[in-house]
């Protein structure tokens, strides 16, 4: 495979894969847009097809973010929001059209935006026939005065907003369905904590954006963890916890088991170290990915992206679905490779 062709009149630069290890922390510079797809599978079961699924969904979700900040006054919301509909309309992809099933066999999906300049927030808990729930949570944040509505009173407002409706089964999929026959079975066999799973059910989709302005934005999409009760929620809607952007810092999309990153206040705790202790967006990501999380078992990883185009994507799993586009066009996709 040639390692660089063109997208779009985008370039792409994918890497050759290299062996994984847990504790990587990559990074880059004249970064404008950054996505992520969550954890992942298990590197063993991706098959070369699903492989080029993955990288092509990452490629799309890039590019329309990219072209989204190219319009006249484009804000890095705009970005955002765009990159991770893209994500969410895919069926490969634990957030929206791919969401994992409750223990009841249900879609409930979680999504949060913010933006950096005046830290304004929305996001939206548990919804079950909003197409996009990422742009409900922009909604949110827009068009009324709270940050996070939950549940049917959330989707009553997506519809009064205009935002497409649809019924709960668009986001059945054959391969969603066996994964949660896959966890009732291994759930029966062992003695587990109701909700128990894979850690390949904890991925989520997000990005992070700088806009021509200098302003920044980051925003979160899931479909939570595969086989959850009782109406779980993780980090992924949650302000300070899986989504973070204050221009004086950083940008921050989180990815992995929502217990931990919510205990941990992982985003905002990453921006603090920036904002209070003077040190780079890598560094400050890395510590907490790399270190406060391992410390405590939590497995996941983020993508960071401060005021000056520097990013930052550490993750203590065994991949991170990621990639970034720069300034200047260029595209970059990574899956479980450095």
């Amino acid at each position: 495979m040639n390692p660089t062709h063109a997208l779009h009149g985008v370039t792409l630069a994918l890497l050759a894969a290299a062996p994984s290890f847990a504790g990587q922390a990559d990074r880059a510079s004249g970064v404008v847009l950054a996505v992520h797809g969550g954890t992942g599978m298990d590197k063993k079961d991706v098959s070369l097809e699903l492989d080029r699924l993955f990288r092509s969904d990452l490629e799309r979700a890039l590019f329309a973010g990219y072209q989204a900040l190219q319009r006249p006054s484009a804000s890095g919301l705009d970005g955002v929001e765009a990159a991770i509909r893209v994500l969410e309309d895919s069926p490969n992809f634990n957030a929206g059209k791919g969401a994992v099933f409750t223990h009841d066999g249900k879609n409930e999906l979680d999504a949060s935006i913010m933006e950096g300049a005046g830290n304004k927030a929305g996001a939206v808990a548990g919804v079950a026939t909003i197409k996009n729930p990422i742009s409900a949570a922009r909604a949110v944040m827009e068009k009324t005065r709270h940050v996070m509505l939950i549940g049917r009173g959330a989707e009553t407002f997506a519809a009064e907003a205009g935002l497409e409706i649809v019924e709960p089964s668009y986001f059945r999929t054959e391969r969603r369905w066996r994964q949660l026959q896959d966890d009732l079975k291994d759930e029966g066999k062992k003695s587990a904590l109701p909700g128990t799973t894979h850690a390949r059910e904890w991925s989520t989709v997000g990005a992070v954006a700088l806009d021509r302005a200098g302003h920044l934005a980051a925003g979160t999409s899931t479909g939570g963890m595969s086989n959850k009760r009782f109406g779980r929620v993780g980090d992924s809607p949650i302000i300070g916890a899986g989504t973070y952007a204050s221009d004086d810092a950083c940008a921050v999309s989180a990815t992995g088991h929502g217990e931990y990153f919510i205990r941990y206040s992982v985003a905002r705790d990453i921006a603090d170290r920036v904002r209070y202790k003077g040190i780079d967006v890598s560094r400050a990501a890395s510590e907490v990915v790399l270190d406060e999380l391992v410390k405590v078992g939590g497995e996941g990883g983020v993508i960071a992206l401060d005021s000056k185009g520097n990013l930052a994507m550490p993750f203590n799993s065994e991949g991170l679905y990621r990639g970034y586009v720069t300034k200047d066009g260029a595209v970059t996709v990574r899956l479980y490779e450095r």
